[in-house]
Formats: C-alpha cells, structure tokens, sequence
C-alpha cells in the first residue's frame, strides 16, 4: 500500500513539472527573496546587494559626492531649502510683472517629482501654477526668445547626491566625465567649471544667473535673508559670504538631502522582505535580469554617470515654447563636447518616483511609465535625426509577456515611490511670500490668498 502510494506521489509530481510547462502559472515555487539578493549581487558592481541602498538623508557627513570645497552643514541645509522655494530670490526678472513671483521650484514641484507639472518648465515670463505645476499660462509682455524657459525637460532634483556632472549633457562639474574637456569649457554655462567646483555647485552658480535671481541689500535684510547666511557661512569674509557661489553652495547642501530612503524597494534592501509584493519582486528580478536595465542604471539611484543615444523626439515637437529643431540642447553630451560621437546621447536618470512624473525623456515625448516601458521594449528609434545605428549597443528590443511587462512596470512604479517627499518641503520660506510661486494667479491655485 505504502509502495503504491509512493508511485502515485512521484506520477503526480512529474504530471505537475509537465503541466507546469504548457501553464503560465509555476507549480514550484521560487524563494523571490534569495533569487532577487543574487541577481543584486550580480547586477552591483561592488558584487554586494547593499550596494543599492541610498545614503541616509540626515547624516551628512557621509552623502556621496561632496564637493571638498562645500562641506554640507545643517546650517547650509536650512538656508538652500528656503532658497530653492522662496520667490523672494527672483530679483532679475525681464519684466516688474514677473518680479519676486517664481522660484527654483516652480519648475521642480515635488509632487510631480522635482520637475514640471506640465512639458516644460517656465519661470520668468509666465503665471499661474494649476494643481502641483499643471499650469504656466504666458506673460503677452514678454516675447518668446525672452521667455526663461527649459529647451529640454530638466532632470529631477532626486537622488542628486548620486551625480558629479549635472544637466542631461553633464555639462557642469569640473571633474569625473569631465576631466580632459577643458578645451570646449569656454562661452556662457561651461567657463564656470573653470573654478573648479564639481557638477551641482557649478550648475547652481550659473543657474542663479541664468533664471534671474539674485541675492541683494533688499533680499538679505527686508526679506531676513543675512541672519541665515551669516548661520551658514561664518568662516567667509563679508565681502563673500552673500553671493550666487554661496547660494550656490546652500543648494548643493540642501538638494544632496534629497533622497527616496522611504521607498517599498529601500525597505526591502535594509531587511524588511515584506514591503514590497511578490509581482514587485518579479518585476526586480527581470530589472536587474533578463531585462539587463541594471546595464545602464546601476547607482544606488538606479541611475549613472553614462551617456546613451535612445532615438527620443524633442521638446519643440510637444509643444515646447523658445526651443526648435536646431535647439543644441536637442543634442545631449555632444552640445558640450562638440564630438559628434556624442550627439544625441543623453545621461542616464534615476529612477524613484517615477509614479509622480508628468512627462518623461529629455523631450517630454512620453507621458506614462507604461508608454516608457513599451518604448523600450521595442528600443526603436522615434528621432528621424537618430538613425538606428546611432541607438546606444545596450539599448535592445526586449521579449517580454505581458504578465512580465506589468511586474515590472509595477516595480518601477510602486515599488520605487517614496511617498512623504513633503519632508523636503519647509512650512514657510524666509521672506514669508506664497511659493513655490508669488503671482496673484498662482496664489490663488496654491491657496495662499
């Protein structure tokens, strides 16, 4: 009885292997969380899964990519996290209209993931804010080219910490992908990493600039800004201490801050193995995979210091004011090092919070992951000035099953979204204006009146 009882428990399990291959559905089941370690294990170049776990926000001293001459203080934090959302600092604008009205935020909104609710990021020479940055409705007073806006849709301000060289080109920063470029760093953005900063305090210096803001007598004692820089940077002369470097250097401090620990995925890494589901786990398992996205997004960011050509359309094609097809930013890393190896490649971005992104790529040329996903897995070119050969090696047609495009779609969507960004966000900012934005419009849609 016995022996044909095991007979029959060894026919049922070889009818189960052979069912489980005409089946979607695995008879066995795979421990997801040891299958997921190995192939972090793997994917991390240091060969250790803890590589992805992102640095801790409140202790400073240890976020990466410190730039020697900015040592990150609590003091610095609390001054460039006013700063980056107080309209008080926007002192240059091209017209009364626009003046002390925008902020760096108003085209990084944190529920839209540090970027524009909308296309395209417009500061001076616009109104209005809608819900979370949906609206820039435009000033008849200024005329297009006056217009302070973005040519291409700006990375976020997430996970910064994790990059040397800022803008999608990498542009600004002094070293790492920069080094042995300092023959193209002449002409308005690049001559500033001629001081030798890397990415993030080179852009802002030159971003102060750029989007019309200033510090000055009005800004530090009308609007209470001296006592904060006095705070922030004691050991500066007085002569130095209140200037787009030091603004600079109080941005570079705060947005390093900025980082997605809250995540399912971040959880998971630190030991909690019930934070993020088992489709999650699937969708992990193909990212750092069959799916290879770990090639290219391999910081603990998911992002990284490379630059790749995907064949993306441009902003001008989606309704993108003050850009065209001759836009040079329209050609990525190679706008900057003038190699024409280069056009069209653009950096690799993070990935955290994907859900809360309006528009993606460098032309805000897809507005859902899943339109993001598909277009990957088809890794062809949209751009009729990227031919297919130009398309980036590691950028190849994937085969996936529906079942498999939707785990990792809901990987990337959920299990990568930090949901109390508003930690980042202050109560109020120093001079006590309505921000993110400060006209009678935009007061109105954020509820400031």
């Amino acid at each position: 009885m016995n022996s044909r009882l095991r007979c029959l428990g060894v026919l049922s399990f070889f009818l189960l292997i052979a069912c489980s291959k005409e089946s979607t559905d695995p008879i066995i089941e795979v421990d997801l969380d040891k299958a997921l370690i190995d192939a972090l294990d793997n994917a991390a170049p240091n060969g250790r899964f803890f590589h992805f776990i992102l640095a801790d926000e409140n202790n400073l001293q240890h976020l990466p990519n410190q730039d020697p001459h900015n040592a990150i203080t609590r003091e610095k934090v609390k001054l460039g996290k006013s700063i980056f959302f107080d309209p008080g600092l926007a002192q240059d604008a091209n017209d009364a209209s626009c003046y002390e009205t925008y902020s760096c935020s108003t085209c990084h909104v944190p529920e839209s993931g540090f970027l524009p609710g909308r296309i395209q990021g417009i500061a001076d020479g616009a109104f209005g804010f809608g819900v979370h940055g949906s609206e820039r409705h435009l000033l008849t007073s200024y005329e297009e080219q006056d217009l302070d806006a973005q040519g291409v849709r700006p990375l976020t301000t997430m996970n910064v910490a994790y990059m040397t060289n800022t803008l999608w080109s990498g542009l600004f920063g002094a070293k790492h992908v920069n080094e042995g470029t300092e023959d193209v760093w002449v002409g308005t953005l690049p001559e500033v990493n001629h001081l030798g900063f890397i990415g993030l305090e080179s852009q802002n210096i030159e971003g102060v600039r750029l989007h019309r803001m200033a510090v000055n007598e009005h800004v530090l004692d009308d609007l209470g800004y001296r006592t904060y820089f006095d705070a922030a940077f004691p050991e500066m002369e007085e002569n130095d201490r209140y200037s787009d470097q030091t603004i600079s250097f109080a941005l570079g401090a705060y947005l390093r801050t900025i980082l997605t620990t809250r995540a399912p995925f971040q959880k998971w890494l630190k030991g909690d193995r019930n934070a993020i589901t088992d489709q999650q786990k699937e969708g992990a398992l193909l990212f750092f995979g069959e799916a290879r996205c770990y090639k290219c997004h391999n910081s603990p960011a998911l992002s990284s210091m490379n630059f790749h050509a995907l064949g993306t359309s441009d902003l001008y094609l989606h309704g993108g004011v003050n850009t065209s097809s001759e836009d040079p930013r329209n050609l990525g890393r190679g706008m900057f090092t003038q190699d024409p190896e280069d056009n069209y490649r653009f950096k690799v971005p993070q990935l955290y919070n994907l859900k809360a992104y309006k528009t993606f790529f460098h032309g805000s040329s897809k507005t859902t992951l899943a339109e993001v996903i598909d277009f990957k897995i088809k890794a062809s070119s949209e751009n009729d000035k990227v031919p297919q050969e130009k398309i980036s090696p590691l950028f190849q047609p994937l085969d996936l099953t529906e079942q498999q495009r939707l785990a990792l779609l809901d990987f990337l969507e959920n299990a990568l979204y930090d949901p109390d960004m508003d930690r980042y966000v202050p109560s109020s900012v120093i001079s006590g204006y309505c921000f993110p934005n400060n006209d009678g419009q935009s007061k109105e849609d954020i509820g400031c009146n």
